[in-house]
């Protein structure tokens, strides 16, 4: 049964309705937000999409509701309408649609598939055409990064063909050439497996050049042919389009979303201040670890309630919601055994999770954590510096100006560069509103756990900075010493959030490594 919409998203982008090209709105714009709900494949927060699009003053709620209409009344087919919203999110509703590009890597994704010379060579032509050509400066920065994203996953896609045309072996020795230029133009890595000698002679023993038996590369730490930035970079590069994101309802139908990675035995990490599913990936902070687990692991993470992905209208933000929306997802993502990894306050969190389930967690990896939040464990005077933060966290967090955001991120990463202080300002301004802001760091002051040290029975890896200006040394001391025969590990940094091109963010990862192969969890 032929689609009732078919969506190009390869060269100029374009609508066929019940086998009629439909009329899409003339606004740049729209468009590009089409295009984005339609590859991104779940629902986005209206908040989200405004300050995706349009500037303030152009009244950006008004011009999101008049895109919708418009592309509600393009896409409509008798009682079926793919542009579905509530008051709070918007999404494609992809049921009776077919969408080149997800056509094509859906294809490619079954194993078992070999396909004809002419299949692969159509596929390959589709992909010439770029992705959403003319696109371009229809939003906001945000937008653009994400275009790029998108192109160079095409390209990934498209040279993931261009290997298999030379492991084919019907293809003609001319073409064999014309291939492996395409292939050296967008992937030179990838090429350099196949040799133009022994390609001539046979295509066939491209297979043995790098390729899987079905002419496709496997970036995986078993294979010794990639070196070990070859692999991290593939990971790191590929992580936002091909991890999976989900929602699961906790307390009262809040959302909380959940997204995973890789394949293998799970670990799983624990939320933390502040994080959101899609902007980790561009972290100069998160994601080079993050792409390092998810090598040769199932790599699963939340966003807590009130930031990212996850509800940020909700009742209760305390601890034992936390700990809930740990409880949720691990339930739901049905993890029966698997590692947790806690940073910052995700630390307490996974502490109490592994209290109250033991026979659930197999490991802990805990980074610059504490057991005991700044009401608790604060001295006066830093209790009142406390106090003056939470004040200009409620009157500055909204604001264009940094300056009261960079409070934070100068606490968390005093040796980061200007560019990474700049990202991570706007990273916590995206995440979540100024209330919950303020709303975070109160549940963090009352946080609990010492208790529960002694009850922690599983291996644990504690790892902290020497010289951490957020949280103490002796404060990642004390979850150590607390916990029966836990190795602590001390950094040599004074960021309180590792950041990528410092040797202590690369012991971290190599220790993190080392601890999980030990104990083989």
């Amino acid at each position: 049964m032929d689609a009732e919409i078919e969506i190009s998203l390869l060269g100029q982008m374009s609508v066929s309705v019940a086998g009629t090209q439909a009329v899409l709105p003339s606004s740049k714009k729209a468009r590009a937000l089409l295009a984005f709900l339609v590859a991104t494949g779940r629902p986005h927060r209206r908040e989200r999409l405004c300050e995706l699009f349009w500037d303030a003053p152009d009244d950006p709620k008004a011009s999101l509701r008049w895109a919708l209409s418009k592309l509600r009344n393009a896409l409509k087919i008798a009682n079926n309408d793919h542009i579905v919203a509530d008051r709070e999110r918007v999404f494609f509703d992809p049921r009776g649609g077919n969408v080149d590009i997800q056509n094509i890597r859906s294809k490619l994704q079954s194993r078992h598939e070999h396909f004809p010379l002419s299949a692969l060579e159509a596929m390959v032509r589709q992909l010439d055409d770029g992705f959403l050509d003319g696109l371009d400066n229809a939003g906001d920065d945000a937008f653009d990064a994400w275009l790029v994203a998108e192109r160079t996953d095409a390209d990934t896609t498209r040279a993931d063909l261009l290997m298999r045309l030379l492991a084919h072996p019907n293809t003609p020795p001319l073409a064999v050439r014309k291939w492996h230029r395409l292939l050296r133009s967008i992937d030179p890595i990838s090429a350099e497996k196949f040799s133009l000698s022994d390609l001539d002679a046979c295509p066939v023993a491209a297979r043995e050049c790098g390729g899987d038996p079905d002419g496709q590369m496997i970036l995986r730490r078993s294979n010794p042919s990639y070196s070990a930035a070859d692999r991290l970079a593939y990971a790191r590069s590929n992580a936002l389009k091909n991890q999976a994101i989900g929602f699961c309802d906790v307390t009262e139908g809040t959302k909380i979303a959940h997204a995973s990675l890789g394949s293998g035995p799970p670990i799983l990490k624990a939320a933390n201040w502040l994080t959101h599913l899609e902007f980790d990936w561009a972290s100069p902070i998160w994601g080079q670890c993050f792409a390092d687990l998810a090598c040769d692991r199932r790599f699963v993470r939340y966003d807590e309630r009130g930031c990212g992905l996850s509800d940020w209208q909700v009742a209760d933000i305390s601890f034992d919601a936390f700990v809930e929306d740990l409880e949720i997802v691990a339930n739901h993502l049905g993890l029966e055994r698997f590692p947790l990894l806690g940073i910052s306050q995700g630390c307490a969190v996974s502490i109490e999770y592994a209290a109250r389930h033991p026979e659930r967690v197999s490991g802990l990896i805990l980074i610059s954590g504490y057991a005991a939040g700044w009401r608790i464990a604060a001295t006066p005077e830093e209790e009142a510096q406390r106090e003056a933060v939470l004040t200009l966290t409620r009157h500055g967090w909204r604001t264009e100006n940094p300056a009261y955001r960079h409070i934070f991120s100068s606490t968390f990463m005093p040796d980061a560069s200007a560019e990474d202080l700049e990202w991570f300002d706007e990273f916590q301004r995206r995440t979540t509103s100024p209330e919950n802001a303020v709303r975070f760091q109160e549940a963090f002051g009352y946080i609990g756990v010492r208790h529960r040290l002694p009850q922690v029975k599983v291996p644990t890896i504690v790892l902290h900075a020497k010289q951490d200006q957020r949280i103490p040394l002796a404060q990642g001391q004390a979850l150590a010493d607390g916990i029966e025969n836990a190795e602590f590990v001390p950094l040599e940094s004074r960021n309180h959030i590792l950041v990528e091109g410092e040797p202590a963010l690369d012991l971290c990862t190599r220790k993190i490594r080392d601890f999980l192969e030990k104990h083989d969890i």
